[in-house]
C-alpha cells in the first residue's frame, strides 16, 4: 500500500522554517482526519519529513533504533497524510492522517493515549462521535428507563417519527429567528439522527467520509 503522489501543499509551506531540537528532531502529533482523535506522538527529522511529503505516508524517526521508521511497514497500519501543519513557534508538527486499520498504537489500541489512572479508556474525539458511542452502547446494553433504549425498542416507526418532528421544530425555530432555540432544536435533530444511524448499523465515520469527499 504505497502512495506515489506527492503532497500538493509541500512546496507551498516553508518547511525549512521548522525548528528542530538539539538532536535534530521535532515532535509530530498524528490526529485522525475525521473525528480529531489524537492517535500518537512521535518524532521526525528533516529526512523523515521529506519522505512523508514525497510519499503521502507518514515516516518518523525512531530514537530507540536510530533509524527512519515508515509507520505501518511491519503492522500494516499505515498513516496516509491528509494535511500537515506546524505550530506558532515552528517547533511541533500536527499531521492529520487516515489511519489504516484504525489502529495507531503498537498495543493494538486505536490511540496511544488510551490510559487513564491505569485503566484503558477510549480516547476522546469530537462531540458527535462521543455521543454516537453512548448511543451505540445503549443499543448494545439496554438500560431501564433510558430514553434512547425506548427509541430503539420502538424501531423505525418511533425513531423516524421523532426525526420528522424534530425536523419540523428546526424549521419553526429558524422561521422565528431565535438563535438559542435553533441551536437546541438542531441538537435534538442530530441526536435522533444518530439514533437512526445506530439502529441501521451505519457508522458516523461513514457520514464524515461522505462530507470529506464532498468538500474535496
Amino acid at each position: 500500500m504505497t502512495v506515489t503522489q506527492s503532497i500538493d501543499f509541500a512546496a507551498a509551506i516553508p518547511w525549512e522554517q521548522i525548528r528542530y531540537n538539539e538532536q535534530g528532531l521535532v515532535p509530530a502529533i498524528a490526529q485522525d482526519y475525521l473525528d480529531g482523535t489524537v492517535l500518537m506522538l512521535a518524532w521526525m527529522n528533516p529526512e523523515s519529513l521529506q519522505k512523508t511529503l514525497e510519499t503521502g505516508e507518514v515516516w518518523y524517526w525512531s530514537r530507540s533504533r536510530a533509524e527512519l521508521w515508515h509507520k505501518g511497514a511491519t503492522s500494516g497500519h499505515w498513516q496516509k497524510v491528509r494535511s500537515l501543519r506546524y505550530d506558532c513557534d515552528s517547533d511541533a508538527i500536527l499531521i492529520s492522517v487516515e489511519q489504516v486499520g484504525d489502529i495507531a498504537c503498537h498495543t493494538g489500541e486505536r490511540s496511544c493515549f488510551h490510559q487513564v489512572d491505569g485503566q484503558k479508556l477510549a480516547p476522546a474525539a469530537d462531540t458527535l462521535s462521543e455521543l454516537y458511542k453512548v448511543i451505540c452502547d445503549r443499543r448494545d446494553h439496554p438500560q431501564e428507563n433510558s430514553y434512547t433504549c425506548k427509541l430503539f425498542a420502538g424501531g423505525d416507526n418511533k425513531i423516524l417519527k421523532k426525526i420528522g418532528e424534530e425536523g419540523a421544530e428546526v424549521v419553526m425555530a429558524c422561521k422565528d429567528g431565535d438563535k438559542a432555540q435553533i441551536a437546541a432544536e438542531v441538537a435534538d435533530l442530530l441526536y435522533h439522527t444518530l439514533v437512526a444511524l445506530a439502529h441501521h448499523g451505519v457508522e458516523l465515520r461513514d457520514i464524515y467520509r461522505v462530507l470529506q469527499e464532498r468538500r474535496q
